[in-house]
């Protein structure tokens, strides 16, 4: 039976010595590694030693009584939380490291929410009893009032499986309920996320592990059907130098080397099947469902798609930028050679979204943090011997609709046609872009239809009022046009980011920035500072839960007025406040004049996109203006 357990925490919770005592106690490793000694096993890269923390999810692997274990050690920063997020998919079960000290910290909130999103069934270890200050008690009441009432302690676990089945309580009434009946029970609940086992100890040196393996090992398990036809997701993309290796989850099936693999029209071989273990691999002929493997010899799949049986995108993950860096470059390579190496390291962290602007020969990458900033640097470094700067970060922002509109877009210049009909409708926040098509086969063809609804998707399209990316748009593809001679492949997306561009134009457009969900607690005394503060970084909260000791305060507030927040909380709190900020998408623009004036975007001067419609007369192309161009369409308008 193969097992892919994940161990995830708050930085400094002790995560990643936890995982090494697992990998000792299994007789995976040879000695624990130390983080503060710099030779922790799955902390193998440079930049993870010198700074002492994880960045990288990377994996062991370990035997118990015939069952094998992945053990995936995540990143605990929030900077390098979208790694994490994107090793939670490929987990089967996960364990939520929690210091008996510090309690629930803010970063410990958004794994828990993660997990919950993805439906990982989860242990609790609390950590660090040996230290001063240590509360198991204090800590399980938390856990228990802020997370779930189903956390549990694994020496209460047997009254808690009794008290939800009337044939086991009536074998513990008797003292005759099995040690196997409470797995078997145990099991089940577990999956069905039900209930949330706590254990505890001191990782640093070795207590409470031996105990942790053996209740993991006997309420744990899987089943993957190898019958089936292949089935992988890709969680992770690492380079050797040019040479790619795509890290894969076997969700069905089995994969052997020389396997051919369809991605679309495209086919690609797998020439190469690793197992890794820390640094170091074993190549092999075979895997099956259930496994995490490494491949070579794919170039087309990304992280989160699925490939095999079907070729698939995968579902959205929940964690995304919400601030962006200008690339500052000085040295003797061509800038186009230094966005061939960024473009590398996105296929390993596609959050950096690296966007080119080819009218200023500029580089723009997304970012979760100054942190990664600054580990991106270097690793460019270390990598490529490439050294960039970037300048301050900036947050990103979106826009929308309120109004549905039709916007209308032609493109005729001499011997090129094609013409589109888009409606725009403003979609439910959050949704993204969204199309639908109401075309008949009579105006257009299969193919053609398929067209525009790709150039619809395969770009991030300017809003006006900004030039950031336009989101949360339900586009519904109407009509169109196209000539037997001389439709060209551009020339429908000439026509659909027209017609886009021109239904923008008379939509009512609105500027979205980027929110936290806070959570405040410190002492009663502090509840008038918490409160004016949000109210000045015009959040917004709702009623305070205030105790004989402590005061709670929860909401929103715009990531640009309160990104530098918990530096001066945790100051006027001295050290004792607590504070979570979790991404909470967008919405409506707090300062929309403001931030217009101070980007400066000059719809009318953007080279990538233009409002109007080109017509043909007489042999030659002209342009007609946006405000004239319904009038103009050879399509029926509506």
């Amino acid at each position: 039976m193969f097992k892919t357990i994940g161990v995830l925490a708050h930085v400094d919770a002790g995560k990643t010595t936890f995982s090494e005592q697992l990998l000792f106690h299994t007789k995976s490793i040879a000695a624990v590694g130390r983080v503060d000694h710099q030779a922790a096993f799955l902390d193998y890269h440079t930049l993870e030693r010198a700074r002492g923390i994880t960045i990288f999810a990377e994996h062991g692997r370990f035997q118990i009584e015939g069952d094998t274990y992945t053990l995936i050690d995540t990143p605990g920063h929030v900077d390098f939380s979208a790694e994490m997020e994107r090793a939670i998919r490929a987990m089967d079960y996960a364990v939520l490291i929690v210091s008996a000290v510090e309690g629930i910290q803010g970063h410990t909130e958004t794994v828990w929410q993660l997990l919950r999103t993805h439906h990982v069934p989860t242990y609790l270890f609390i950590n660090k009893v040996d230290r001063e200050g240590a509360d198991v008690v204090q800590v399980m009441q938390e856990l228990k009032q802020q997370f779930s009432p189903h956390i549990v302690l694994y020496e209460e676990a047997v009254e808690f499986v009794a008290e939800r089945d009337e044939e086991l309580l009536a074998q513990f009434m008797e003292d005759s309920l099995s040690e196997e009946a409470v797995f078997a029970s145990l099991r089940q609940l577990i999956q069905q996320e039900e209930l949330f086992l706590v254990m505890s100890g001191a990782a640093l040196k070795g207590k409470g592990i031996q105990a942790f393996l053996d209740v993991l090992h006997n309420t744990t398990v899987t089943n993957y059907d190898v019958a089936l036809p292949f089935q992988a997701e890709v969680m992770k993309i690492r380079h050797e130098g040019e040479q790619r290796v795509t890290f894969c989850k076997a969700l069905q099936g089995e994969l052997t080397v020389r396997t051919d693999l369809a991605f679309g029209e495209t086919r690609e071989k797998v020439t190469e099947i690793r197992l890794y273990n820390g640094n170091s691999y074993q190549a092999v002929q075979r895997v099956i469902a259930g496994e995490i493997f490494a491949v070579k010899g794919l170039s087309v799949p990304q992280i989160g798609d699925y490939i095999g049986a079907t070729f698939d995108k995968g579902k959205p993950y929940t964690l995304i930028p919400t601030m962006q860096a200008k690339v500052v470059y000085n040295g003797t390579e061509h800038i186009k050679e230094v966005l061939r190496l960024f473009r590398l390291v996105e296929a390993e962290e596609p959050t950096l979204k690296v966007q080119w602007q080819e009218t200023f020969q500029t580089i723009y990458v997304h970012m979760m943090g100054v942190i990664q900033l600054e580990v991106l640097k270097e690793l460019l470094s270390s990598r490529f011997q490439l050294s960039v700067q970037f300048e301050d970060p900036e947050i990103l922002y979106e826009e929308t609709i309120r109004t549905t509109v039709t916007g209308y877009g032609h493109f005729e210049p001499l011997k090129h046609y094609a013409e589109v009909h888009l409606q725009l409708e403003p979609n439910e926040r959050g949704a993204g872009i969204t199309f639908s098509n109401a075309c008949h086969v009579d105006d257009l063809t299969i193919g053609h239809q398929r067209l525009i609804e790709q150039h619809i998707f395969e770009r991030a399209h300017h809003g006006l009022l900004t030039g950031s990316a336009v989101t949360d748009v339900h586009v519904t593809l109407l009509t169109g046009a196209a000539h037997n001679k001389h439709t060209d492949g551009g020339d429908f997306r000439e026509a659909t980011y027209r017609a886009l561009r021109q239904g923008l134009e008379q939509a009512e457009n609105v500027l979205l920035e980027p929110y936290y969900a806070f959570k405040l607690k410190a002492a009663s005394e502090h509840i008038g500072r918490m409160m004016t503060d949000i109210q000045q970084a015009s959040g917004t909260f709702n009623a305070p839960i205030i105790t004989e000791t402590d005061a709670i305060l929860t909401g929103q507030v715009p990531v640009a007025t309160f990104m530098n927040y918990p530096t001066t909380f945790l100051a006027y709190t001295n050290g004792k406040g607590a504070i979570s900020l979790t991404f909470a998408g967008y919405d409506v623009c707090h300062n929309t004049a403001e931030v217009i004036e101070r980007i400066g975007y000059n719809k009318d001067a953007d080279p990538e996109y233009t409002s109007s419609s080109i017509f043909c007369s007489k042999g030659k192309g002209y342009s007609v203006p946006w405000q004239e161009v319904k009038a103009c369409m050879h399509k029926e308008t509506i």
